[in-house]
């Protein structure tokens, strides 16, 4: 594991904020940091080299569905997964796990795996550890995630419990899989809104040694207050010389909180998504580029703005594209989307290091 190192580089003295800086084989990441979606080995109407101009340093790709569509083997023979999508950064692919129990609309949970439908041609297939290992191992990633039990909010304490000893049990399976030293093996946190159960399955896996931690679970349907106090209920008990990944949130509030919580990595599909729909995130806010307030408007979505959608049109042209359902409107308003999420993160970074952060820190006040 001598590719894969993580270092503090300071600390927040108001919060348990730390900017950090992760090494990987295909690159380091300075932290924290949010990395865009590519599900299907691409983040949605963006190319690798429009990405890489938004900042992102490290994207993330799903096991689930490139197992079922174009399936591993293929991947594997063009060169991974790095060189199929002709992305050069890091990247991360996820079990699979979270897919299998929200998609799959009949299958059967046992200690060994999950038993489902394929959705594409109805063929059935055992997903286990050692299967999401193996696809994954196929795929190449830097960083992989272990086959984990999402339960679905809510959920009773038993249900939950259940599904912590599951996960518990399926990492170790995960561990004893996994022969590729080039690829970081994350352990996930489980637990529900039950802090106990949270502290239980954090203390547990930790005991592996892993080269990094997640806390996953949550914003499967909770509250975002609860969703914050799950985060900083469980981030204290994963190790802190290793880097923490909150998973599937990306909204500012939740950013900024598990960042004062002391969470280093963030994904979610909210700026591809939003801008296949108008909506622009900016300073804090979102609005519909579609709205009549921005059809002859000349200006751009933010002056102060150095991305490439920024720098070049207006709102009045962008609201044209979105109304006219032309596609250069999607890529225009993700490329502004995805840069201002990773401008959130690196602007934390400097606060963190300047002493400047705190626990509601905001960069446009």
């Amino acid at each position: 594991m001598a590719a894969f190192t993580f270092t503090c580089e300071g600390t927040c003295p108001h919060t348990q904020a730390r900017a950090g800086y992760f090494t990987t084989p295909h690159g380091g990441i300075p932290t924290p940091c949010f990395m865009p979606v590519g599900t299907l080995a691409n983040v949605k109407t963006l190319t690798p080299a429009q990405l890489k101009e938004t900042g992102a340093h490290i994207i993330l790709s799903n096991t689930y569905h490139l197992h079922l569509q174009p399936g591993e083997s293929i991947i594997q023979e063009a060169g991974g997964l790095h060189r199929f999508m002709g992305w050069s950064g890091p990247i991360l692919t996820d079990s699979g796990g979270f897919q299998v129990f929200s998609l799959s609309d009949m299958r059967q949970i046992d200690d060994q795996g999950v038993t489902f439908r394929s959705p594409h041609d109805g063929r059935t297939i055992h997903f286990t550890p050692e299967l999401s290992i193996q696809i994954q191992n196929a795929l190449g990633a830097d960083v992989i995630m272990a086959f984990d039990e999402c339960p679905p909010y809510p959920a009773s304490a038993d249900a939950v419990e259940q599904a912590v000893s599951r996960t518990t049990q399926w990492l170790k399976r995960c561990v004893e899989a996994h022969h590729r030293p080039d690829q970081a093996l994350f352990g996930i946190a489980q637990g529900g809104v039950y802090p106990e159960l949270r502290r239980r399955c954090a203390e547990a896996i930790r005991q592996l040694d892993l080269p990094g931690y997640a806390i996953g679970g949550v914003s499967v349907g909770e509250p975002p207050e609860l969703i914050q106090a799950i985060v900083r209920q469980t981030a204290p008990h994963l190790p802190a010389d290793r880097p923490r990944y909150l998973m599937g949130v990306g909204t500012y509030e939740e950013i900024r909180s598990a960042v004062a919580s002391g969470v280093d990595l963030f994904d979610c599909v909210i700026p591809t998504r939003y801008a296949r729909h108008g909506t622009v995130i900016s300073r804090g806010n979102r609005w519909n580029i579609k709205n009549a307030e921005h059809r002859r408007s000349l200006e751009p979505i933010d002056r102060e703005c150095n991305c490439y959608t920024c720098q070049h049109f207006s709102r009045a042209y962008l609201c044209h594209l979105i109304r006219a359902q032309e596609l250069l409107g999607y890529t225009l308003l993700s490329i502004h989307n995805v840069s201002e999420l990773m401008n959130y993160t690196r602007k934390m970074r400097v606060a963190i290091l300047e002493g400047q952060f705190h626990e509601h820190w905001d960069p446009w006040i």
